[in-house]
C-alpha cells in the first residue's frame, strides 16, 4: 500500500504518476510544493516560477511519455517539479550546489532533460528542430515546448512560431501565462493574450460540445467533421485577430494551469492532433505560498529565507574599522603575516554600487538614459525608474532589441546605459557590433554577473565578454575592483564619446582604499602596491580580494609581488604596459574570464611584439563553460583564488626554493618602500 504521508517518494519516474487519482495527484502538488519551498529556503533557488508550474507539470508527465516524447522548458527555472517527477527527489536537497543538481534542464543530468536551457526564447526553436529530426527518421513522437509569456517577446520565439506554422509538423506549445515574467510583462504581446483570455467561454463551448457531437451514434465522426470546418468559419468572422491561427497554429485555451483534470483532458485531446497547437495556460506565479504569491518579482531567484517570515530584511553592513586593513594587515618587512582580508567587505554588492552610480548620474545629466531587457531588479535599475521614470526602458527579454534601441537613443544625443547580465549580452553580439561600434555610438552597457557565477550553473557564467569584444574596434572595457572604482568608470564612459563595457561580479565589494579614488587615465591601470620586486600580479578588477590573499601567501614565503589592478582591458597604453612589463622578472595576468582571446593572451602578444624581459604567466579560465557551484568554488576549481594564484607563482620558482625578498631597482619614486604613496 502507498505511504500516505510520502506520495512523492513513490515516483521514480513519470509513468508512476499514471495509477493515481486526481485526489492523489492533487496532494502530490501540495507535496512538491512544500519539497520546492523547504529546499530553496535552505539553499536558495527560483522559487515564484517553479511553484506555478506544479499541476502543469504534473499533467504533461501523465499525458505525454517522456523521454520518448520530449519537453522542452524554455529558461528552464521552472524545472523543479520535472525533476522530482523524473527520479530526482532523493538528490533534490543538493540542487544548485557544487556536485549536486542543476538549477536548470541539463542533459548530461537526465535522459527526461532533453535540451540545455538557460537563456529565454530557445525552446520553440529547438522543439522544431528535435521533431523535424524526429520525423525525418521516421518517429511519430511528441516534442512539447513550454514557454511563458515573458519569453514570448523574444525574437527567437516569433522565429519559430512562423517557421513552425510552414512546417505544419504537430508540434505542441505550452503557452503559460502568468502575467508575469522576472520584471511585470511590457508591450503589446502581454495585452494581446489577455484580449484572448477574454474567449474562455468560446472555448468551454467548444470542448462540450465536441464531445457530444463525437458521442452521437453512427453519424458522430462525420457530423464532428462538418462542426470542425464550421467552427473554422465562424472563428474566420470573429476571431480575426488570433495570432497563432494566422500563423498555421491551432489555438486551444485559455485553460486554467492549476486545475489537473481539465489540463490532462486537453492535453490527451491536444497529443492526438496531427498539426501545430498552442495550447494558453493560465497560472499564477508563487502559487502556493503567500510570500511568493503577493510579490513573484522578489521571489524569482531568492537565497535562503525563512519559511515563515519569508526573505529577510538585509543584513546591516559593519561600519568601517578606523585602521585601514590594509596597513594593519602588512609590514615592509618581509616576514609571515595574517591579513585582515577584504572579507571585511564595505558598501554593499557591485550591483548596489552600480545603482547609487546611475542615481548619481540621473541627477546630474538628463540625458542618461537606463534600458533593461526583463531584469530590473536583478540589474539594480528599479531606484532608477522610481526616480526618472520617462528616462526607464524595460523592453522585456529582448536583449537584440535593447542594443539597438539603445543605439537609436545615442544617435538623439542621448546617453543610454544598457544594463544586462553578462552570459546575456552574449545573445545581441551582432548589434553591439553593427548598430553601436561600427557608428561608434556612445552606449554604454553596464555587464552585471560577470566573470563566475554561483549557483546557475554552466548557462549562466560570465566568461565570454572580454573575448568577444575585446576585438571590437571603438569600443572599450573596463573592470573596476570597488564601487568608487565602478562609479569613476560609470562618470567615464558617460562623458566619453565611443561605446564602452563596464564589467563586474556577482560578489560584495571591498572595502574602499586610496586607489579606487585614483582619478582613470585612458588605458592605464594603478598600482595597488608598488614595491619595486620581482614579481607583479596584474590583474581584472573582480579578482582583488583573492590577488590580495594570493600576495600574503608569497610575502610568507619571502616572495614579495607588486599588485596591478588593470582597470582598463581595452583600450591599453601600450608604451605604459610594456614599461611596467619590463620592469619585472615574473608578469603573471589574471583574469575572471575565459583565456583564449581573452587580455592575458593579448598581453602575451604584446610582450612578444614588443621584446619585453619578463615572463608572463596568464591565469584565467582554460577551456571550459565553467560549472555549477559557489563562485568562491569555481575560483578554487579555476586557481583563481588566493592559494590557487600563489601556488603558480611558487610552481614558477620551484615548490621548494624559497627566494628572498629582492628588489628589481629599489622603490619606485613616490613609493615608501612598502605601500605606494597613494594606498
Amino acid at each position: 500500500m502507498r505511504d500516505a504521508e510520502s506520495l512523492l517518494a513513490h515516483i521514480y519516474e513519470p509513468g508512476d504518476l499514471k495509477g493515481l487519482s486526481f485526489t492523489e495527484l492533487n496532494r502530490l502538488a501540495a507535496e512538491i510544493r512544500e519539497t520546492i519551498v523547504a529546499t530553496v529556503s535552505k539553499q536558495g533557488g527560483h522559487l515564484a516560477s517553479n511553484l506555478g508550474v506544479v499541476e502543469l507539470t504534473i499533467a504533461l508527465h501523465r499525458v505525454f511519455n517522456s523521454p520518448r516524447d520530449k519537453i522542452i522548458w524554455d529558461v528552464g527555472h521552472q524545472c523543479y517539479t520535472h525533476k522530482l517527477l523524473t527520479g530526482r527527489y532523493g538528490e533534490f536537497s543538493s540542487l544548485r550546489q557544487s556536485g549536486g543538481l542543476g538549477g536548470f534542464p541539463k542533459r548530461a543530468e537526465s535522459p527526461h532533460d532533453i535540451f540545455d536551457t538557460g537563456h529565454a526564447s530557445t525552446s520553440i526553436s529547438a522543439a522544431l528542430g528535435i521533431l523535424a529530426g524526429e520525423w525525418v527518421q521516421g518517429r511519430r513522437n511528441r516534442v512539447v515546448a513550454v514557454i511563458g509569456d515573458g519569453a514570448l517577446t523574444g525574437g527567437l520565439a516569433y522565429e519559430a512560431l512562423s517557421h513552425a506554422g510552414q512546417l505544419r509538423l504537430p508540434l505542441v506549445v505550452i503557452l503559460n501565462d502568468n502575467k508575469m515574467s522576472i520584471s511585470p510583462n511590457v508591450g503589446g504581446l502581454s495585452k494581446y493574450l489577455s484580449r484572448l483570455s477574454m474567449k474562455a467561454r468560446y472555448q468551454w463551448f467548444r470542448r462540450n460540445f465536441d464531445s457530444m457531437a463525437k458521442r452521437l451514434p453512427l453519424v458522430g465522426d462525420a457530423f464532428f467533421d462538418v462542426v470542425v470546418r464550421l467552427k473554422r468559419a465562424v472563428k474566420a468572422v470573429f476571431y480575426t485577430d488570433n495570432f497563432f491561427v494566422d500563423l498555421g497554429f491551432e489555438y486551444v485555451g485559455p485553460i486554467d494551469g492549476h486545475h489537473i483534470q481539465q489540463l490532462e483532458r486537453v492535453l490527451q485531446d491536444v497529443r492526438r492532433l496531427d498539426r501545430p497547437v498552442v495550447v494558453h495556460v493560465i497560472t499564477r506565479k508563487g502559487k502556493g505560498y503567500t510570500f511568493a504569491e503577493k510579490d513573484p518579482g522578489s521571489y524569482h531567484g531568492v537565497p535562503s529565507f525563512s519559511i515563515s517570515g519569508g526573505l529577510a530584511a538585509k543584513e546591516t553592513i559593519p561600519e568601517e574599522p578606523d585602521t585601514s586593513p590594509q596597513e594593519a594587515a602588512l609590514s615592509p618587512v618581509p616576514i609571515p603575516v595574517v591579513t585582515i582580508r577584504p572579507e571585511l567587505w564595505g558598501n554593499g554588492s557591485f550591483t548596489d554600487a552600480f545603482n547609487r552610480a546611475m542615481r548619481d548620474a540621473g541627477g546630474r545629466d538628463t540625458r542618461v538614459i537606463a534600458i533593461t531587457a526583463a531584469m530590473e531588479k536583478g540589474t539594480g535599475l528599479s531606484p532608477f525608474k522610481a526616480a526618472f521614470p520617462a528616462r526607464f526602458f524595460d523592453v522585456g527579454i529582448a536583449e537584440e532589441h535593447a542594443v539597438t534601441f539603445a543605439a537609436g537613443l545615442a544617435t538623439q544625443g542621448m546617453r543610454p546605459v544598457v544594463a544586462v547580465y553578462s552570459t546575456f549580452i552574449q545573445r545581441a553580439v551582432d548589434q553591439v557590433i553593427h548598430d553601436v561600434a561600427l557608428q561608434k555610438l556612445p552606449v554604454l552597457f553596464a555587464l552585471d554577473r560577470a566573470g563566475l557565477v554561483s549557483d546557475d550553473g554552466e548557462t549562466h557564467q560570465g566568461l565570454f565578454d572580454i573575448a568577444l569584444f575585446r576585438p571590437i574596434p571603438n569600443m572599450a572595457i573596463l573592470a573596476p575592483a570597488g564601487g568608487l572604482e565602478l562609479k569613476r568608470m560609470l562618470d567615464w564612459s558617460l562623458a566619453a564619446v565611443e561605446p564602452a563595457m563596464i564589467r563586474y561580479p556577482k560578489a560584495m565589494c571591498p572595502h574602499e582604499i586610496p586607489a579606487f579614488s585614483l582619478p582613470l587615465e585612458r588605458g592605464k591601470g594603478v598600482f595597488i602596491r608598488e614595491w619595486g620586486t620581482l614579481v607583479c600580479l596584474a590583474f581584472t578588477g573582480s579578482l582583488y580580494p583573492e590577488v590580495w590573499e594570493a600576495a600574503d601567501r608569497l610575502l610568507a614565503r619571502n616572495i614579495a609581488a607588486d599588485l596591478y589592478n588593470l582597470r582598463f582591458l581595452k583600450p591599453v597604453h601600450e608604451d605604459y604596459l610594456v614599461e611596467i612589463m619590463n620592469r619585472y622578472e615574473l608578469m603573471v595576468f589574471i583574469e575572471e574570464g575565459i583565456t583564449e582571446g581573452g587580455f592575458g593572451e593579448y598581453a602575451t602578444e604584446l610582450a612578444y611584439r614588443r621584446q619585453c624581459t619578463a615572463q608572463i604567466r596568464v591565469l584565467g579560465i582554460h577551456g571550459n563553460f565553467g560549472s555549477l557551484g559557489k563562485r568562491e568554488e569555481l575560483l578554487h576549481i579555476n586557481g583563481l583564488d588566493g592559494e590557487g594564484i600563489a601556488a603558480s607563482v611558487r610552481r614558477f620558482y620551484g615548490e621548494n626554493r624559497i627566494y628572498p625578498y629582492t628588489r628589481k631597482a629599489g622603490p619606485r619614486a613616490g613609493s615608501s618602500g612598502s605601500w605606494a604613496a597613494h594606498t
